[in-house]
């Protein structure tokens, strides 16, 4: 059975993608603790973190850093946030968002209740900031 995030990857169930690859897709989530919260996922049904294959883990990682320096940047954050918890979804994921403290780590404060066009201003904000880091290949036009 397809995890929810195959069902987004494949088009199923819509998504805010800023980064879509063979391997590697980023979209926005719809809990963000932060304006540009994106989930860096393998295309893969991977479980678990530690079940991914180096070569997979790694350019996961490698996108998820690019996306949180362009986040850094276009929110005009002190660091981009990264963590890897995995038990809302069993499909390998990592969280990346604009922070300014460590007050910023707490899924408790997630907004349940995103307004929609804040969510697309906040995706296309992300996708203009990665072209303009040189990315276009990998960044959808929506």
């Amino acid at each position: 059975m397809s995890t929810l995030f195959t069902k987004i990857i494949k088009g199923e169930i819509p998504g805010r993608f800023v980064w879509r690859e063979d391997d590697v897709v980023a979209f926005l989530t719809m809990g963000p603790l932060a304006d540009g919260h994106t989930l860096v996922v393998p295309v893969e049904e991977v479980d678990r973190w530690t079940d991914a294959s180096p070569e997979l883990l790694g350019r996961v990682m490698e996108v998820a850093r690019k996306i949180g320096a362009v986040q850094v940047d276009v929110f005009d954050a002190a660091r981009a946030g990264l963590i890897v918890a995995g038990y809302e979804i069993n499909h390998m994921h990592v969280h990346v968002w604009p922070s300014n403290s460590m007050a910023d780590f707490d899924f408790g404060s997630v907004d349940h209740h995103p307004d929609p066009a804040t969510l697309d201003a906040n995706a296309e904000k992300l996708r203009a900031g990665l072209r303009n880091a040189g990315h276009i290949e990998h960044v959808p036009d929506a």
